[in-house]
């Protein structure tokens, strides 16, 4: 029984003496609190509704095309049939083709969303670094994507310090 107490005690000591500091930030708050970020959102807002119009203007040219040939297709012979159906199959491609280039996993959304965030973010990343560093903190956890913290102690966030190391002063 001793030996465990022993051990045990031990264990809390060498824990203790290897204590962590740890801090948290509010991304979502840091973001909402950087006006570089608020405006290359509404870019890509502006640019996303003008590409997203042109992807529904494609589709509703599809549209038109297929109700045309619903309402003549009594009155088409079999070769007109074949070039209408193509023509809206076409159509409907090259709209489904420019949603892909746009709005897909490598499209020009995502390209430009990068171009214009990453400047940002890494600004953030090196503001937060550098207070890291020099409050000697081992770990920062970002409590707004952390669904593990339940609770944190307001004394150990430090996303005022991040704006105010960004010129945001708070």
């Amino acid at each position: 029984m001793k030996k465990i107490v022993l051990t045990m005690m031990a264990l809390v000591a060498t824990l203790t003496i290897n204590a962590q500091k740890f801090a948290l930030i509010d991304m979502e708050y840091i973001l909402k609190n950087v006006p570089a970020y608020e405006r290359a959102n509404e870019q890509l807002n502006q640019v996303s509704r003008k590409w997203q119009s042109e992807v529904e203007e494609l589709q509703k040219e599809a549209e038109n095309l297929f109700k045309a040939y619903q309402s003549e297709v009594a009155f088409l012979s079999n070769e007109t049939k074949t070039k209408r159906e193509q023509a809206i199959v076409d159509k409907e491609k090259a709209a489904a083709d420019l949603k892909k280039k746009y709005f897909g996993p490598d499209g020009e959304l995502y390209k430009k969303r990068e171009s214009l965030m990453a400047p940002i973010n890494d600004e953030i990343y090196n503001a937060i670094k550098d207070i890291a560093d020099s409050k000697g903190f081992s770990v920062v956890f970002d409590r707004a994507s952390g669904d593990g913290i339940i609770f944190a102690s307001p004394k150990i966030d430090i996303s005022n310090d991040v704006l105010t190391k960004l010129g945001y002063g708070y």
